[in-house]
């Protein structure tokens, strides 16, 4: 363990509990709709919302290094932030710049196991459970970033390109989870992998089921609309960061 590790050894991100899945799951659904409604319901195009929501999430990030250990707010803060910034990077790609869905599937999966590759062989871990130094926490935020923008190109890939739809989408989606979940109790998967491949495959969950929510039913979906799908979702994670906040819910010990 490095020097700084040694003197600033608490972790800066929760502890993996059903509280931080659920939240996790709101976030990435609101990451989807909420990006929706900024480009398309209020007009102001992809570019501009990405412009935008990218300076936001740099204030957030920098209000989140600022934290010496977990802190809900200005972590969960972050995530929805990322959610939505890694939503509107693939689809900057997809729509702007008329990158295949699949292309993208294999450009992002490529990045993330890049940045895996690279922060085990800097730091000797990818232990969501040892984030104590900047650097770390760094390429933490780098891998979240990656999956959010590898899950909602895998999602569009398989719900639009391939026909599914969003409900059987989230249904897939929902199977793949539930078969790590089994594998990390029943089967011994490693902790680590399992950790990452579920953070991965949550996110088209979400986005499935945010898109079912929203779209109208000409397209499949349910027609409640951005704005209510939106704030829906924002109003529960805002209750449930307040009682982690209260209860210190998903803090680790200190080391």
């Amino acid at each position: 363990m490095t020097d700084q590790a040694m003197t600033d050894p608490v972790n800066r991100v929760p502890a993996v509990t059903l509280d931080f899945w659920l939240i996790k799951l709101m976030a990435v659904t609101m990451g989807e709709t909420a990006a929706d409604y900024l480009a398309v319901n209020l007009g102001l195009g992809l570019t501009a919302t990405s412009l935008l929501m990218a300076g936001v999430l740099v204030m957030a990030l920098v209000a989140q290094f600022v934290q010496r250990r977990y802190v809900p707010w200005s972590y969960w803060l972050a995530v929805v932030l990322i959610s939505i910034v890694g939503t509107l990077v693939t689809d900057n790609l997809v729509d702007n710049f008329g990158v295949a869905l699949m292309t993208t599937t294999a450009v992002f999966t490529a990045a993330l196991a890049l940045t895996f590759l690279v922060w085990y062989r800097v730091e000797g871990t990818l232990s969501i459970h040892a984030v104590f130094t900047f650097r770390r926490e760094a390429f933490y935020w780098l891998a979240i970033l990656f999956t959010f923008a590898l899950g909602t190109a895998a999602g569009d890939l398989v719900a639009e390109q391939f026909g599914l739809g969003y409900l059987a989408t989230g249904v897939l989606f929902g199977m793949i989870i539930a078969s790590l979940a089994l594998g990390y109790y029943l089967l011994g998967l490693d902790a680590t992998l399992g950790f990452w491949l579920a953070y991965i495959f949550t996110r088209p969950l979400g986005a499935s089921f945010g898109d079912l929510l929203s779209q109208p039913g000409e397209y499949g979906g349910l027609g409640f609309g951005t704005i209510i799908t939106s704030a829906l979702f924002l109003g529960a994670i805002a209750a449930i960061v307040v009682y982690m906040t209260a209860t210190r819910e998903g803090a680790e010990p200190d080391v």
